[in-house]
């Protein structure tokens, strides 16, 4: 999670390079699929700046696929100028030549529209 949040903080062109080719991300209910469609995802979100501070990382392994983790990260960001938010990411790690790349990823803020 280390090395997904710092190049989302400072190269997210280069962030997805730890997707897998098939992989699929669910950002704030917007859904794509490919690394591709995925890299245009993450380039065109509109920020410029972004901070997380971790608060809790759950992880569990996925007891069918040796190897495979599934991730469940909950912390706080902050973008730019914005007040902070809370969110909750969850990843499924695949593992691939010698590497765990991610399969899933599905982002949400922790907003509560009341």
């Amino acid at each position: 999670t280390e090395n997904y949040y710092g190049k989302l903080s400072s190269s997210r062109d280069t962030l997805y390079t730890l997707y897998h080719p098939q992989a699929i991300l669910t950002f704030e209910g917007d859904r794509v699929a490919g690394q591709e469609a995925i890299h245009n995802k993450l380039t065109k979100l509109n920020f410029q700046r972004v901070q997380h501070a971790v608060t809790t990382i759950d992880v569990q392994p996925v007891p069918a696929v040796d190897g495979a983790f599934i991730i469940q990260v909950l912390g706080q960001l902050k973008t730019d100028d914005d007040p902070i938010n809370g969110f909750v990411q969850v990843f499924t790690l695949f593992p691939c030549n010698g590497a765990h790349l991610i399969v899933n990823d599905m982002f949400r803020l922790a907003l509560h529209n009341h």
